[in-house]
């Protein structure tokens, strides 16, 4: 079965240009659309309400002239018709109005005016049909159609409805047409970014991008991106450091091991197999600790975290793990003693390991003779302090910045460095993370402290 290709699986990219040009016709059109909507309406009311205006004018000069015309009108023989009015007055009313229509009926429905029914013309009309009551004195009432020819209002009407439309949709298109060359020329300082990042690799992390002239809604973006290039690079130059920490140390006993074993290989008269094996087997002690602490790193990088179970008493606890540096404090001609104590859900197993690296680390600094003290403080936020302080020499500021990091040494000088391989405090740190807490160390007038910070845990 063919398996698609990541071309095609690949999303498609949609052009910010395109979009905005595209929702700025949109706009446009609605709203030059409802303008030219509005326009219309407001003179199609208005065209009607003249229409009503002028049909309500010539009803009252009908109704005049049907109740008020007899005393004009000469006298009538028949007297069928002396009732009906006058055509005359009615004549003259037509006359001069070709676009009215007057029909007059008594109301049994004879025709009263004009003497025969106009013939359809099949022009649009605007009509009204009303009632004239018979006069006080006597008579007879009609009903009466007026109706007005509005032709030329529909036609206008219709050429002014496509005019507005055509306009709303030129005006739609220009408008789009601008909106798409000026979203182009808004779009012209991301591009120049798009050059800019192709430049950018890992060998040349401390290059950044430049702020000056770009719009003010890309500079915070750029600020962002910049401090993030700063981080890259300082992990890239850890990672670098950090390679070259591992080549240093684990080329030094290798080559050991390497020259031990052809020299007893060669001359084995010279040397006792037992002695070398035995040299070998502790090196490579030292290096497989070595790699199983790296290998603890990783996983703590990786977001491993702490399996925590009840821990009664962390003096207690650091009582233990000190009974392991007895002799190593004795040696020293160090005293230990420990204050404080408190209580929480930690990895006991990590915590004993991140107490031992502190007292070792204070063992191997503190002054012969001198006290190191294990301090347990509990702190606000359901977090407790953990220090190992001890006297010595002062550490400079620039050195406790960087005492947790790995294979970090204090000085040049390696005179601890087949004891130690300078992941004790790195991994201590860890330990501190793996808590959701932080290393501490600070340094004052020859007294240095350094420890953990550690959430307690639900109870």
């Amino acid at each position: 079965m063919a398996q698609p290709s990541r071309h095609t699986l690949a999303p498609r990219a949609h052009s910010l240009r395109a979009r905005l040009s595209l929702w700025l016709a949109v706009q446009s059109l609605v709203g030059l659309g409802a303008v030219c909507l509005v326009v219309y309406l407001v003179i199609a009311l208005n065209q009607t309400a003249r229409q009503d205006e002028a049909l309500a004018q010539k009803e009252a000069i009908v109704r005049h002239l049907l109740l008020n015309t007899d005393e004009h009108a000469p006298p009538r023989a028949d007297a069928r018709v002396a009732s009906a009015p006058p055509q005359h007055p009615l004549n003259d009313f037509v006359i001069g109005h070709e676009n009215f229509r007057l029909i007059v009926r008594t109301p049994s429905g004879a025709l009263v005016f004009p003497a025969v029914l106009p013939d359809a013309d099949g022009a649009l009309r605007a009509s009204r049909a009303f009632e004239v009551p018979p006069p006080e004195g006597g008579g007879q009432g009609f009903k009466v159609s007026l109706s007005m020819d509005i032709t030329s209002d529909a036609r206008h009407l219709q050429r002014l409805g496509i005019t507005l439309a055509v306009a709303a949709l030129v005006g739609a298109l220009l408008i789009s047409l601008g909106g798409f060359s000026i979203v182009s020329y808004g779009l012209l300082p991301v591009r120049k970014l798009a050059v800019q990042l192709q430049s950018l690799s890992a060998s040349n992390l401390r290059t950044r991008l430049g702020v000056t002239g770009q719009p003010s809604e890309l500079v915070p973006l750029l600020a962002q991106f910049n401090d993030l290039l700063g981080r890259l690079d300082l992990a890239y130059q850890q990672l670098e450091g950090f390679n070259a920490d591992v080549s240093h140390e684990l080329r030094t006993p290798l080559a050991t091991l390497l020259a031990s074993n052809e020299l007893a290989l060669r001359h084995p008269e010279r040397f006792e197999m037992g002695e070398v094996l035995a040299s070998n087997l502790e090196e490579l002690h030292r290096l497989a600790g070595m790699v199983n602490d790296m290998l603890f790193l990783s996983q703590a990088d990786r977001g491993a975290l702490a399996r925590r179970t009840p821990v009664p008493s962390l003096a207690a606890l650091a009582a233990q793990v000190a009974e392991y540096h007895e002799a190593a404090l004795a040696e020293a001609g160090l005293r230990l003693r420990i204050e404080g104590d408190d209580t929480g859900r930690f990895d006991e197993p990590l915590l004993r390991r991140a107490l031992s690296n502190l007292l070792a680390n204070a063992t191997q600094y503190a002054k012969p003779g001198s006290e190191v003290q294990v301090r347990i403080t509990p702190l606000a936020g359901h977090q407790v302090r953990l220090v190992v302080g001890n006297q010595g020499d002062a550490v400079a500021p620039q050195v406790l910045e960087r005492i947790f990091d790995r294979f970090f040494r204090a000085t040049a000088s390696r005179a601890h460095g087949q004891k130690n391989h300078g992941l004790g405090l790195a991994i201590t740190a860890a330990i501190a993370r793996m808590h959701g807490g932080q290393p501490t160390a600070r340094s004052d007038g020859g007294h240095t402290e350094i420890g953990i910070e550690l959430t307690q845990g639900n109870p």
